[in-house]
């Protein structure tokens, strides 16, 4: 049975969600505060946290990027109340899976619900069938780990930075779109969001690149997107 944490201080969607995902045989808990969720989410082993932004003690982002901090690679699905763009991609690029907006139907917040515990799946079966660590010069890439050494130095990336550059080491030479990445590593079509996917290339080519402007592994496919160098 897949274990659910949902951390929202409204009492109403609480129970929206804790009933309907009841319905769908899901283990849930709920919690009405930041920090109590922050120290659930920490000590438990969850499935899929659902995480309200807007949270007394500790708001939904600082949850977010303190988890990935700890290494903490629960699923999350961010809810708010702000509609703004800047918003969204704030959630997704600290670390989120997904963000949903309220108000939301019922139906596409178990939709998304079922979209990341399926996605979720599917990487374990794959990382169970794949070679579990790939190499190019100083560069090792982990993923039983989920840990990335250049040299003998650990280099620190969030879930979807790491995602991406496992996603591309695997298949060096293979030039991806902005869409295609979006929909490969966040699980869900961001129609528009494709300058997220921009912002994560950036920060992990600062993180494993000697001269990001000049990098080595990651490269730009001009009018295409971005691919990983084959001929390292």
């Amino acid at each position: 049975m897949k274990k659910i944490l949902v951390v929202e201080d409204d009492p109403n969607i609480n129970q929206l969600l804790l009933l309907h995902l009841q319905d769908l045989d899901y283990q849930v808990e709920v919690c009405d505060n930041g920090r109590r969720g922050f120290e659930k989410a920490r000590s438990e082993e969850l499935d899929l946290l659902v995480l309200d932004v807007m949270l007394p003690d500790m708001d939904g982002i600082s949850i977010c990027q303190k988890l990935r901090a700890l290494e903490v690679f629960t699923p999350i699905l961010m809810l708010t109340a702000k509609s703004e763009e800047i918003d969204k991609i704030m959630g997704l690029e600290s670390g989120a899976d997904d963000y949903l907006t309220k108000p939301f139907k019922i139906r596409e917040f178990l939709a998304r619900v079922k979209a990341i515990l399926r996605r979720q799946e599917l990487m374990r079966l794959a990382s169970s069938k794949e070679k579990s660590t790939l190499r190019f010069g100083q560069l090792e890439i982990d993923l039983e780990k989920r840990k990335v050494l250049f040299g003998n130095k650990r280099i620190e990336l969030t879930p979807k930075e790491f995602d991406l550059l496992y996603l591309m080491a695997k298949n060096p030479g293979r030039s991806y779109s902005r869409g295609e990445l979006l929909e490969l590593i966040w699980g869900y079509d961001f129609s528009g969001y494709e300058h997220t996917v921009n912002a994560h290339i950036n920060r992990l080519r600062a993180k494993i690149e000697a001269d990001a402007n000049n990098p080595s592994y990651i490269l730009t496919t001009w009018g295409v997107g971005y691919r990983f160098n084959d001929e390292l």
